[in-house]
């Protein structure tokens, strides 16, 4: 996930080039003296093709949320390479969604982003077993095989905490060996992942969840760091329409923000993302399920969570030590 060095360079050419870009936009776009203001663009670009996972979005988007702040935002959807943080540092993208442990990797090459809210309370990445897998806790995973992606932070961090050794085989994306496998250990994404393994004719796994073992990552909204300087009404009027997008998708109807991911990604059914959906809910992904959880959480982060993590990727000499602080990583100044 570091980038070489010379795409760093090729980042900072880039900056330049777009702030050059969007200064002259700006001045040439300036509206005469009593003419209404037009709706303020914001593009968002998201780490993943459409799905659930962005409820909050889709339903603020969907509901009139975004437009009745004032925004004019352009949703883009992701996939496998999506670049989100490439596309946030060059000005292609001003929002874009991640999680905070490669948030905190590109940060340390100091690509120019900043974490302004969470989206997740808590990384949905999990491992996935099989109900008669005999493996029960962490401990047990020592000698077993596991299919994951190699960068996953988690994994040297289960082999610190733990002591323990594991096999390797790298992700590909598709439940069909974990199907066939009735031993084989698999990194998913909580939300997804199930119920195309119970489609698949497998039973419903269960589950080992990093923040378990004190692996405690957000998913996140990150923002190019000079925009979001330069725009702070703005962005707090993104922030609070996002919060206001969760906030509706999970306790009213969701069918609006259903409809446009359905236009976003054909792939989507109404059983999967009403499946999708109850995960987030019943996990209390976007609430969070500590005693600060319910619904006045949703979008908060705070720094003693982001001290942790720099600390544990330093003790794991995935981030230099001392490079990276809380505060230089995350703030809430624009949380509603």
């Amino acid at each position: 996930m570091k980038p070489a060095v010379f795409l760093v360079a090729c980042l900072a050419a880039l900056i330049a080039f777009s702030g050059c870009a969007k200064k002259a936009a700006a001045t040439a776009a300036a509206p005469s003296p009593g003419t209404p203001a037009a709706p303020f663009k914001i593009t968002v670009q998201l780490d993943w093709v459409a799905e659930p996972e962005h409820g909050g979005f889709y339903q603020a988007q969907a509901m009139g949320y975004f437009k009745d702040a004032g925004l004019d935002v352009e949703i883009i959807p992701g996939g496998p390479n999506a670049f989100v943080m490439q596309k946030l540092a060059t000005g292609q993208a001003d929002i874009g969604q991640g999680d905070s442990t490669n948030t905190l990797l590109a940060l340390a090459q100091d690509i120019p982003v900043i974490q302004i809210g969470a989206v997740f309370q808590n990384d949905p990445s999990v491992l996935m077993l099989h109900a008669d897998n005999p493996v029960t806790r962490f401990e047990d995973l020592d000698g077993k095989t596991l299919m994951a992606r190699p960068e996953w932070a988690f994994l040297p961090y289960l082999k610190k905490k733990y002591s323990i050794d594991f096999k390797l085989v790298p992700q590909n994306y598709s439940v069909a060996n974990f199907v066939a496998d009735k031993k084989l250990i698999q990194q998913g994404y909580f939300i997804a992942e199930p119920y195309h393994i119970i489609k698949a004719g497998g039973a419903m796994p269960r589950f080992l969840y990093a923040w378990d073992a004190g692996f405690d990552a957000y998913a996140v909204l990150v923002a190019n760091k000079r925009w979001a300087a330069a725009h702070p009404a703005q962005v707090r009027a993104f922030l609070k329409a996002y919060i206001h997008g969760w906030r509706d998708y999970l306790q009213h109807d969701p069918a609006p923000a259903h409809a446009l991911m359905k236009q976003a990604n054909p792939n989507n059914t109404d059983e999967f993302m009403l499946f999708s959906r109850q995960m987030i809910i019943d996990e209390k992904l976007v609430t969070g399920r500590g005693p600060d959880g319910g619904f006045g959480n949703v979008g908060r982060i705070t720094a003693a969570r982001f001290a942790t993590q720099i600390r544990q990727l330093e003790d794991l000499d995935i981030l230099p030590k001392g490079k990276l602080a809380a505060a230089q990583v995350m703030t809430t100044d624009y949380l509603p």
